[in-house]
């Protein structure tokens, strides 16, 4: 994830809760795990694409809701913040990522692919082109 989306992640990540059980951990959720790949596909779109922007407080809204899922569930905003922050993590979501672009014909590498994703997003109002806008 880039630092922008990390900034992104740790406004919507604000408050602390109750520690988790040490039998569970953010990696095993897999509702917020989608959440931060779709906001890590989003963000590399926005970042990419000239003729696309991102929906800058969509996305923190969407983060706050990631973030209250995650204390709900009781953890504490220590144990989001080592997940968000995790290198291994980051690397891991991104490469989820670059698959998820693969699936839909589109490359990390390639800038046109991710404009004709990202539209194609848009056009079907999914979670991912939520958090876009055309310019």
């Amino acid at each position: 994830m880039t630092r922008v989306l990390t900034i992104v992640l740790c406004l919507g990540l604000g408050a602390g809760g109750v520690s988790a059980s040490a039998q569970h951990s953010l990696k095993d959720e897999v509702d917020i795990n989608h959440g931060l790949l779709i906001m890590a596909v989003a963000d590399k779109i926005r970042r990419e694409c000239n003729s696309i922007a991102g929906r800058m407080f969509r996305a923190q809204k969407f983060a706050k809701e990631l973030k209250a899922v995650a204390e709900a569930r009781g953890y504490s905003m220590d144990q989001i913040e080592a997940y968000v922050n995790d290198r291994s993590e980051r690397a891991r979501v991104r490469a989820e990522r670059n698959v998820y672009f693969e699936s839909q014909g589109a490359s990390n590498l390639d800038h046109q692919s991710l404009c004709v994703l990202g539209h194609a997003e848009i056009a079907r109002k999914s979670q991912i082109g939520h958090l876009l806008k055309a310019k």
